[in-house]
């Protein structure tokens, strides 16, 4: 894979499994993410350039683009990785994470498809991944901020699909599960379910590269029952929720596993 790729949020979980199994296929690979030493001990493991980049800011995520093209090359894919989960009852949410949940989440995905477009467009060629989540389109108790940053992730990716579709660059949207990463620290999986590892996001984003598609549900085998789940009444999703423990998994949780990682993402480490 002769591909210049940049992923920002690659310090760690889904970003960091994706660059590894980029990089092994032969990618030139630049990692980002606002978290300096991490960034830098991630990019020597990998052995790929990691470059400090804060999404929310446009003069940090054009400089990170610059500079990976210095690195790198030409920018063949832009990997809109980077995101925050808080969790927890709505009225319990300081408006600090609620601004800084979209900021990131929302602002940072808008911004980056938008500064790597205006290298794309002029080329006629490219890509831009946003790694979104089923929790864009599945609304679930105690996950409301982080449910709108994704639903918003989605019908942005796919607008802007829609618009730059006959100009030869591809935009698409990832949705995993849940994950395990720290974005679910003191969380139970679903009744019955298994957890993806960050790797199984990874090989989705590797094959979408290859064969390039508007969206990927990861695992696949839950697209065709997210595309059911739509038609169902309200009182059979109800019982479906309750059935799977999906109405508590991020109400009733352990906020002591959470600390590290509640800290870090408001103190943008």
């Amino acid at each position: 894979m002769s591909k210049a790729i940049a992923i920002t949020g690659a310090a760690r979980g889904i970003g960091l499994a994706t660059a590894r199994a980029l990089k092994a296929r032969g990618a030139a690979v630049v990692i980002g993410d606002i978290d300096e030493s991490a960034a830098e001990e991630a990019g020597e493991s990998l052995g790929v350039a990691a470059l400090t980049v804060d999404v929310t800011s446009r003069a940090s995520f054009t400089a990170f683009l610059d500079r990976a093209e210095e690195s790198a090359g030409r920018l063949d894919v832009l990997i809109n990785n980077a995101g925050i989960m808080p969790i927890g009852p709505v009225c319990d949410e300081s408006d600090d994470d609620a601004r800084r949940c979209l900021d990131i989440n929302v602002h940072g995905v808008m911004l980056g498809t938008k500064l790597a477009l205006d290298r794309m467009l002029p080329r006629g060629t490219g890509h831009v991944i946003n790694i979104a989540s089923l929790a864009g389109v599945l609304p679930t108790p105690g996950l409301a901020l982080y449910n709108a940053s994704k639903a918003a992730v989605v019908a942005f990716t796919e607008a802007v699909r829609l618009e730059v579709r006959d100009r030869g660059v591809h935009v698409s949207a990832v949705l995993p599960t849940f994950t395990n990463t720290e974005l679910v620290a003191g969380t139970r999986s679903p009744k019955g379910q298994r957890n993806c590892e960050p790797e199984d996001i990874a090989a989705a984003v590797v094959e979408l590269i290859g064969r390039p598609r508007p969206q990927a549900v990861v695992p696949k085998r839950l697209g065709a029952q997210v595309k059911l789940g739509t038609l169902l009444p309200d009182r059979l999703k109800q019982a479906v929720s309750r059935r799977y423990g999906l109405d508590t998994i991020f109400l009733d949780y352990d906020p002591e596993a959470r600390k590290g990682y509640d800290a870090r993402i408001r103190t943008g480490s």
